[in-house]
């Protein structure tokens, strides 16, 4: 066998169905869509979810209970290997992180998380600390303060 005498087995290579084209297809005319109707006109159809005008389900079930996503407060997290990158001496505040590109917006605040180590002493101004951060930024010899 060569090279140029290779084909793929009969009966794999099957050509893609053209929808609209020609006889014996059973594709031609109206190619499966039927006759006029929303359904085959272009750009025709309902949204996902669509009952026929009939209140969809997603509608008809009652909503329950609470959801606190609306009033929750949200801060900005910072870890404290973050931190390393200002000089020592320095009172790391809300601004100066936001202005570093440490945090993209404030929230209602930031919160320092204890992930990684500090090499820096520097006094840390947040609202909120975890336990572990403010061992941490301590044990560098800096400084906790709550906003």
């Amino acid at each position: 066998m060569k090279l140029f005498e290779l084909q793929p087995a009969p009966g794999s290579k099957k050509l893609p169905k053209r929808k609209g084209r020609g006889v014996g297809t059973g594709n031609g005319k109206t190619a499966g869509k039927g006759h006029k109707g929303q359904n085959a006109r272009a750009g025709g159809g309902v949204r996902p979810g669509f009952e026929g005008g009939q209140m969809p389900l997603y509608r008809r079930v009652p909503k329950r209970g609470f959801n606190n996503k609306l009033f929750a407060t949200v801060y900005a997290e910072v870890n404290v290997s973050d931190l390393n990158r200002f000089e020592n001496g320095t009172t790391v505040t809300a601004e100066l992180l936001k202005d570093a590109g440490i945090v993209k917006k404030l929230y209602d605040g930031v919160a320092i998380l204890g992930n990684g180590e500090l090499t820096k002493k520097l006094t840390v101004q947040a609202t909120k600390f975890t336990k572990t951060a403010s061992e941490k930024i301590e044990a560098a010899g800096g400084k906790v303060e709550v906003v």
